[in-house]
């Protein structure tokens, strides 16, 4: 693991409750890696399940901790990130609380600021969620 959650959430600019991210298995130029485990207080679990929102959430968010690490490793502030639209998003199942995430972030298109991903969620190796982003970079002043 390259980082775990302490690290992880001084990578990200969400903080409790709203992380979705724990923990950053690897990260490259075009893949990206992170875990999140389900408490049962998270604030996207409902009768035991990690509802939709929260899984759209990890993916934007371990876009987030893949723009963050490599800031950290150039030395530099992280950009800040809006998610400008969810295409081809399915979910396949619902995760139970316990359960952790294994989310693959792929670059499909960097240009300027802007980033089109997929995200594939897994849990136990089995694909739970998938779909694509269009991500926005705010630009540095």
């Amino acid at each position: 693991m390259i980082a775990e959650k302490h690290k992880v959430l001084s990578l990200i600019p969400q903080k409790y409750p709203m992380a979705m991210v724990d923990g950053l298995l690897e990260s490259d130029h075009e893949k990206t890696v992170s875990t999140l485990t389900i408490e049962p207080e998270n604030i996207f679990v409902e009768d035991g399940f990690f509802k939709e929102p929260g899984m759209i959430e990890n993916i934007a968010q371990t876009a987030a901790l893949r723009a963050g690490f490599e800031a950290d490793r150039n030395g530099e502030e992280p950009s800040v990130g809006f998610i400008g639209s969810v295409k081809k998003m399915k979910i396949y199942s619902l995760p139970e609380v316990g359960q952790t995430l294994n989310t693959t972030l792929t670059i499909l298109l960097e240009m300027e600021n802007i980033s089109v991903v997929k995200g594939e969620i897994t849990v136990n190796g089995n694909l739970v969620a998938e779909g694509e982003m269009n991500i926005f970079l705010q630009t540095k002043q």
